[in-house]
């Protein structure tokens, strides 16, 4: 509790590291912002164009499918990623200021949510012009998993950042880990073409009711199911606590080791 209240005092500090983060990212780029909507096409194009051409696939609208997990993947694999870095990137400001530590990592997940809400401009025009079925109950559970992603993004970031300052190998590891955590996420393919002797990997993976969650909600046109839900919100909670629990104790000692 005395965390969360020094959080709140600090708020201003999260809200202005965010900003600075949206403002810089591409500065200096001669397309600046729109990069903000130009990676998820480009990256969907790639996928689109190896799977619905060359490795062909059955699916419906498969870019389309492919585009509502794609986006959310984008954003918890970059806050997994470079996340990792954020405490490391900031040592100078570590090492002179106090603040609380867990700052710098809500910060940047913050930051990368709020980039995925923007790219989600791009989402629902595209399922407009295409026809798709929009539930409005279903698009009602949205926030709420956009939600329980947030926190999971938060939780490995938290996790990952505190362990990259006493280790930096995590960071290129991690590259590695994202890489093969993307292919046992159900993004590029559906859940129901898991083998039987697979889908237990798949439900140990806190992603996998995320991303189906999604599909669900925006692809199908349908409420999210109630075991996906509890599923994710389970593991969200295990994740978080692992997260919170693992930063308090490594953060001690921060100043030191940077």
């Amino acid at each position: 509790m005395n965390t969360i209240k020094e959080l709140y005092d600090y708020r201003e500090m999260i809200f202005s590291l965010v900003r600075r983060d949206l403002k810089g990212r591409y500065k200096g780029s001669v397309l600046g912002f729109l990069w903000t909507f130009l990676n998820p096409l480009l990256q969907l194009g790639v996928y689109t164009m190896v799977f619905s051409i060359i490795m062909r696939s059955d699916v419906e609208d498969y870019y389309l499918f492919l585009f509502v997990a794609l986006v959310p993947w984008i954003f918890f694999s970059t806050s997994l990623s470079g996340g990792a870095s954020c405490i490391w990137s900031q040592k100078e400001m570590v090492k002179k200021i106090y603040f609380p530590r867990e700052v710098l990592p809500i910060a940047f997940v913050t930051s990368q949510f709020v980039n995925m809400l923007l790219s989600f401009c791009v989402i629902f025009p595209i399922l407009i012009i295409n026809k798709k079925p929009i539930n409005i109950q279903a698009l009602c559970w949205l926030p709420f998993i956009m939600l329980i992603e947030y926190l999971l993004s938060l939780s490995v970031a938290m996790l990952t950042s505190g362990i990259t300052v006493y280790l930096r190998d995590v960071e290129y590891i991690l590259a590695i880990i994202v890489m093969a955590w993307q292919f046992l996420t159900p993004v590029l393919y559906s859940i129901e073409q898991v083998p039987e002797e697979l889908k237990v990997i798949f439900t140990l993976n806190p992603m996998s009711p995320i991303i189906i969650a999604y599909r669900d909600i925006l692809y199908y046109g349908k409420a999210p199911n109630a075991a996906t839900l509890m599923q994710a919100i389970i593991l969200g909670i295990i994740l978080l606590m692992i997260g919170c629990f693992s930063f308090s104790k490594l953060k001690k000692h921060f100043a030191e080791e940077l």
